[in-house]
């Protein structure tokens, strides 16, 4: 519907007054709107628009899944699924001899809410999306660190609150290739290790490494679960792979995402891409 006066001329001084103390309200109201993000109580608005951490002003996309301690990641992630996995990799591979089921099992433990979230299917999806996202990351768990990793500078100076010690390497290393000196040193505060100081530790210590994947996701990748595959993938490698920057690799975890799911006996959901 149209104002009911001309486009094309003059707009009365009293009508303007009034259009623009209505737009102020409107905007208010909208401001409003926009920090009332339906999160939880220790969550808000993340960067991306998703519920989660990193606070901004404007509204989420969806509410959080809410956890279910009735799932048992055990009984998902079984011996014939993992080994699906890594038996894939060539006995060649570094990783053969370094990842397994029972070590993943046991990180599991300092992260407990893992693959317990919403229902029996949202859980089992998440269990999907993350191991889809590792087997990308090192082949079927051939690789222990990001080859040609250590050419390689990932080190943000920026960063005062965990500078990197020049000597070190912050390249990628684990399950979901930590990289860079803001991931290895709070990694390293929550899980036990000197992370700026000492980070191939990540590439020596199985369940270190397990556990830095399991930190990394839940604290950057969980609170997207919920939007679909495709936000887990922006959450991990966004700037490189998502909106058209490498639509292969994009792909190629979809592939994943979608195979393991089948094995599963879970829809992928929607929103599989960035």
């Amino acid at each position: 519907m149209g104002f009911p006066f001309s486009t094309t001329g003059t707009i009365p001084k009293h009508i303007l007054h009034q259009l623009v103390i209505v737009a102020g309200i409107l905007l208010v109201l909208h401001v409003v709107e926009g920090q009332n993000c339906g999160c939880s109580a220790d969550l808000c608005c993340s960067q991306y628009g998703y519920c989660g951490t990193g606070c901004q002003a404007g509204p989420c996309n969806t509410a959080p899944l809410t956890p279910n301690s009735d799932v048992v990641v055990a009984d998902i992630v079984t011996e014939e699924f993992f080994n699906g996995i890594i038996d894939q990799a060539d006995a060649s591979c570094a990783g053969k001899n370094f990842y397994s089921r029972a070590t993943f099992l046991e990180a599991l433990t300092s992260f407990d809410q893992f693959g317990k979230i919403g229902s029996i299917d949202d859980s089992k999806r998440e269990i999907a999306a993350f191991f889809a996202h590792v087997t990308h990351e090192t082949g079927h768990f051939c690789y222990i660190e990001e080859i040609d990793g250590a050419s390689k500078d990932y080190c943000d100076e920026t960063n005062t609150e965990y500078p990197c010690n020049p000597n070190k390497g912050y390249y990628g290393r684990g399950p979901i290739q930590l990289s860079w000196n803001f991931n290895y040193g709070p990694a390293g505060e929550s899980i036990g290790f000197d992370g700026l100081n000492s980070p191939e530790t990540v590439a020596n210590d199985p369940l270190i490494a397990f556990k830095t994947a399991l930190w990394y996701w839940m604290k950057n990748v969980r609170p997207v679960i919920g939007e679909g595959f495709g936000a887990t993938i922006r959450a991990i490698n966004g700037q490189l792979e998502c909106d058209g920057g490498n639509p292969a690799t994009v792909q190629k975890r979809v592939e994943y995402y979608t195979e393991y799911c089948n094995e599963l006996g879970v829809a992928p959901g929607d929103n599989l891409t960035c």
